[in-house]
């Protein structure tokens, strides 16, 4: 129901189950966020609190529940916003990566945003700027990428965007972007080219990547264990808080669920 965006379906299908199972806290945590889509943030707040007070160590809840603190006085209005699947990003070596948004909007807009949501690429100048379905400004990739991206965006390539990273309290933002179609001009640029330094173990992280990829051939993505700045990390791809970026795709699989 909710990669359908089935908001009030949801919200009655977990009422359903908290009248069956009342400490479900899971249950909890979902009503939450179908009240959040909804734009009803009293019964939102009244869910996440009531999972605080099953499981007062409840990471989701708490965060979420922040996030309503921060919503207080912001006027959303109550739309149906585009979702990603996973399995959009699916894709070869070189035609996707992670990146991060610099000189973010103001928090008002910021904290509108949920994992999962599409976002759209756009150029200013030399520069990459990301923007939600309502044309409203998000931020601008940074220059390692964006400025790359910007040169292919106006020689005629498409992408494909979304959320896959939040952390409202320092205004951070994760967007996940993949090539998806290559204009003849720009044959041969790969839009995230890979900086090897070294001989990588080719193999497919199975357990992160089957169920988003299906019967499609997985991303074959190396064991890194250095940190994000290190030599052997390839350019347009981030290693952070210890996930590489397969780990990152199947987050934004999760965030379909309960926002993490």
């Amino acid at each position: 129901m909710a990669t359908e965006n089935r908001w009030q379906e949801a919200v009655a299908a977990n009422q359903g189950i908290i009248e069956v199972f009342p400490t479900d806290v899971d249950a909890y945590n979902r009503l939450g966020r179908a009240y959040m889509e909804l734009g009803e943030y009293k019964k939102a707040k009244d869910a996440y609190s009531r999972s605080l007070e099953i499981s007062p160590s409840n990471i989701i809840a708490r965060k979420n529940l922040d996030r309503l603190a921060l919503l207080k006085g912001v006027k959303v209005a109550s739309v149906k916003r585009e979702k990603a699947k996973p399995s959009d990003f699916i894709a070869d070596v070189g035609k996707y990566g992670i990146v991060s948004l610099l000189e973010p909007a103001p928090q008002p807009v910021m904290v509108k945003l949920a994992p999962g949501e599409k976002v759209f690429l756009d150029t200013k100048n030399q520069d990459t700027v990301v923007k939600n379905d309502r044309g409203e400004y998000l931020g601008v990739i940074e220059p390692e990428h964006g400025l790359r991206l910007a040169k292919l965006l106006k020689g005629g390539n498409k992408y494909i965007a979304a959320i896959v990273s939040l952390d409202h309290d320092h205004n951070r933002v994760k967007v996940i972007i993949r090539e998806t179609f290559q204009h003849s001009s720009q044959a041969g640029r790969l839009s995230f080219p890979i900086r090897v330094t070294e001989t990588y173990p080719a193999h497919v992280k199975d357990n992160l990547l089957r169920h988003s990829a299906g019967e499609e051939e997985g991303l074959e993505e190396p064991d890194y264990n250095e940190s994000e700045d290190a030599e052997t990390v390839p350019e347009g791809f981030s290693i952070y808080e210890g996930y590489t970026a397969a780990e990152d795709l199947q987050r934004l699989d999760n965030s379909f669920g309960d926002e993490e």
